[in-house]
């Protein structure tokens, strides 16, 4: 029964995933003081991608037509480890939080290799700033998640849940942590989702090649990987008030991130360098005040 209400939840998750998007959107919209879309336009477009004929290249390979597939699956396997809406994880005797992190490695690494396959130059660009920016974030994500798991003497999401603690170090990973998410669920000011500028792109440019219904799947999984990173950082990060606050906080999150949407602007791509040495920086320092009982 547990296995069963686990595989529901994150069935729930992941259709629920598009609408914390046009959530994000309508937020940005109303800061604006414009109208937009509705929060459902991310169903319609899914939907309408799901219809429309593929276009593929005749240079590419196997690896060009099962990366949105793996890239879906990693996301999905990436769900199992997480303790959320107050139900024990599919794993939990055996699960850990690190493993989101290479799971999610490897639907990266994949996805970049396809856009390395069709053989396009914005594709490979974008690959190549893909991995560049990957480099800089994995590492903050695991020492704050190290750092999560270090104050609650586990790393398993379930026991970090059944055990919160208040402590500068974990607030410390925390905000590390939330710049780290920012830049994996490219977001302003690491990357922008609205523009059509080929040059300033980076997750879009690997998915220019893309069309029709595997187009569906890689926007699907990213939906999906932004809403498994709001849940750690609800649920694990701040484990407090379960079940009944977990859509509040996935809100606020929202919020949070279309303010800052709104408010900052995209930075140049060397400049991401510095931002993601500030936020390594703080996992560091998050480390160090758990090393001295803090």
């Amino acid at each position: 029964m547990n296995t069963l209400i686990v595989l529901l939840q994150i069935a729930a998750a992941v259709i629920l995933a598009p609408l914390v998007s046009g959530l994000i959107r309508k937020i940005k919209n109303n800061l604006r003081m414009r109208k937009g879309a509705s929060v459902f336009q991310p169903y319609y477009n899914l939907a309408k991608l799901f219809r429309k004929d593929e276009v593929i290249s005749e240079n590419t390979s196997w690896i060009f037509a099962a990366a949105p597939y793996v890239v879906l699956a990693s996301v999905l396997v990436a769900f199992l480890p997480l303790s959320f809406m107050g139900q024990a994880s599919f794993l939990n005797y055996t699960g850990d939080i690190l493993l989101v992190v290479f799971m999610l490695s490897l639907g990266r690494f994949f996805l970049s290799l396809a856009g390395l396959d069709a053989g396009s130059a914005f594709g490979g660009m974008g690959s190549s700033r893909e991995m560049f920016i990957s480099s800089l974030v994995e590492p903050v994500m695991i020492l704050s998640l190290f750092v999560v798991g270090a104050n609650s003497g586990s790393t398993n999401p379930a026991c970090i849940a059944a055990c919160p603690a208040v402590r500068v170090s974990g607030l410390i990973a925390a905000f590390a942590f939330f710049m780290a998410m920012i830049a994996e669920t490219s977001r302003i000011p690491i990357d922008n989702q609205e523009t059509h500028l080929e040059l300033t792109m980076v997750h879009e440019a690997m998915t220019l090649e893309y069309s029709g219904r595997r187009l569906a799947i890689i926007e699907l999984a990213a939906h999906a990987k932004q809403i498994l990173f709001f849940t750690i950082l609800a649920n694990v990060i701040v484990p407090f008030g379960g079940i009944i606050t977990y859509p509040l906080k996935i809100i606020a999150i929202s919020a949070i991130i279309g303010t800052l949407e709104v408010s900052l602007a995209k930075m140049r791509l060397f400049r991401v360098v510095d931002f993601m040495t500030f936020s390594f920086a703080l996992s560091i320092m998050a480390m160090v005040a758990w090393a001295v009982g803090l």
